[in-house]
């Protein structure tokens, strides 16, 4: 606007400048004829500045006027941004002191209801004569009790889902552990036992003030039993000199010639043939799971295993029937099948050595250093009852193999003093629980049932009991195979009538 105005005082200016001036015609230039000079015309230049100057102004006034009006609105704008803002910072300050209140009285208020609170805990700890622990643990009680019979009835759906599943995965299992441990050797248990047709051969073989049956007892180290009518027994911690007893006494039988001489020539000839087939059957069962080589001594170790028991089970088939799992896991998880199959056949080779001190893990350990063994096997021997930690995969399947055929059912018996002992066990577990009436193991100490008052005990406690005893049976207790655990709560309502 003030840009208009400017120009406009500068055209008035100009338009003075011009008053008063006459305009006059140019020379002709030379050669040319002059003209005729034309009449000056006269310019009101008066006139036209005044008219300039009425413009002029009427835009000035226009300008100040539109100006005047910007400048009023712009003040009008500025004042009501500024109560704008004053406004809000007085909203603001308001809220806040609000909010300060409100702070305040909310304190307030959590002062009072925690005091509220200390009164009407007081007052509880004084009415029900029990601190704040105390009653924790007795509403936990009470929330127990309530809750008991939802847990019974999520552990019985539990069970049932996971008994399913095991069966399942337990079938897979057997199948395959069968199809790769079957052997065919048939083991055998006992004391060796020789059946005689006539009674009169026992004579014979007592000789003369007993000096056939002394003589053949020192030779071979077995104790004779005849006092069976029918048949005659032979009884030694030594499997291999029992068996060299029971072939010899039947050669003499045969022989008919019972005699001190005659009995040690018949001895030292069996010896020999035995010694002859325990390392034929050591031959046997390392060409069978694929080991050559081996140091002779250690086969002629392996093939006294066929007249070895553990728990009744024959040492030749426990062996074999390992090495064919371990083999078989061994492939399964990708570890070395080597390693595995010596560790499996020579695991037990300690068992045999009986002329040294020891457990039959060290024995075996020392045995293998002494013949040069690969310490990834020696390892694997030293490990598999878990004395010393796993080292390595090997060690670990080979603990499993020994594991799954040892426990297997059919596999080993326990003699009836260890029965006695699991039965005695089991029962004194069970009757330690309140509301157990009576407690009674059955099946050589595979199964307990546990009779509960049912006054005492209700259905979810009996449920919850049996997972306790299970509990205490697994930690207190080592066994075979699986313990069945049966809570019976039965109510009966008897009456006389007279």
């Amino acid at each position: 606007m003030f840009d208009v105005i400017k120009t406009l005082s500068g055209l008035v200016q100009a338009k003075k400048s011009q008053t008063g001036k006459t305009v006059t015609a140019a020379k002709p230039p030379a050669g040319r004829e002059p003209q005729k000079p034309a009449e000056p015309r006269h310019v009101d230049t008066q006139a036209t500045l005044r008219v300039a100057e009425a413009q002029a102004i009427e835009l000035i006034v226009e300008a100040k006027d539109q100006a005047f009006r910007i400048r009023r609105e712009a003040e009008e704008e500025v004042r009501r941004k500024t109560g704008e803002v004053e406004r809000r910072e007085g909203l603001v300050q308001d809220r806040e002191r609000r909010l300060e209140e409100s702070e305040q009285r909310i304190r307030k208020q959590l002062e009072e209801v925690e005091g509220l609170h200390k009164q009407a805990l007081e007052k509880l700890q004084h009415i029900s004569h029990m601190t704040t622990d105390e009653a924790k643990t007795s509403m936990l009680g009470q929330l127990r009790e309530d809750l008991k019979e939802d847990m019974a009835k999520m552990m019985r759906e539990e069970q049932t889902q996971a008994q399913e599943e095991a069966e399942i995965k337990a079938k897979e299992i057997l199948v395959d552990a069968m199809r790769h441990g079957a052997t065919e050797y048939v083991p055998e248990y006992t004391v060796s036992i020789i059946k005689i047709t006539d009674e009169d051969m026992k004579g014979r073989i007592i000789g003369k003030e007993g000096r056939n049956i002394r003589a053949f007892e020192t030779a071979t180290g077995v104790d004779v039993d005849l006092d069976e009518e029918g048949v005659i027994r032979l009884s030694c911690f030594d499997p291999v000199r029992r068996e060299i007893a029971r072939v010899a006494l039947e050669r003499l039988l045969r022989d008919g010639r019972v005699q001190p001489g005659r009995i040690e020539e018949i001895i030292e000839q069996v010896k020999k043939e035995i010694e002859r087939i325990m390392f034929e059957e050591g031959q046997k069962l390392c060409h069978a799971i694929g080991v050559y080589n081996l140091p002779a001594p250690l086969v002629a170790l392996l093939g006294r295993f066929k007249y070895r028991f553990s728990y009744g089970q024959n040492m030749i088939a426990h062996t074999l029937e390992e090495t064919k799992i371990g083999i078989a896991l061994a492939q399964e998880v990708g570890a070395d099948v080597n390693v595995v199959r010596l560790g499996c056949l020579l695991h037990d080779i300690g068992k045999i050595i009986t002329d040294k001190e020891g457990s039959h893990v060290d024995l075996g350990v020392e045995m293998l250093k002494k013949y040069g063994i690969p310490q990834k096997v020696i390892d694997c021997v030293a490990q598999h009852h878990e004395d010393t930690p796993f080292t390595s995969i090997e060690s670990t399947l080979v603990y499993i193999a020994d594991a799954i055929s040892g426990s297997r059912p059919g596999a080993r018996y326990e003699n009836y003093e260890e029965y006695i002992k699991r039965l005695t066990d089991l029962e004194a577990i069970a009757k330690v629980h309140k509301g157990v009436t009576e407690a009674f193991a059955f099946q050589a100490g595979r199964e307990i049932r546990v009779v509960v008052d049912p006054g005492e005990v209700d259905d979810a406690t009996a449920t919850l009991m049996a997972r306790e005893i299970k509990k205490e049976v697994e930690e207190k207790l080592t066994f075979p195979g699986q313990i069945k655990i049966s809570v019976i709560r039965e109510l009966r309502a008897t009456e006389i009538a007279k």
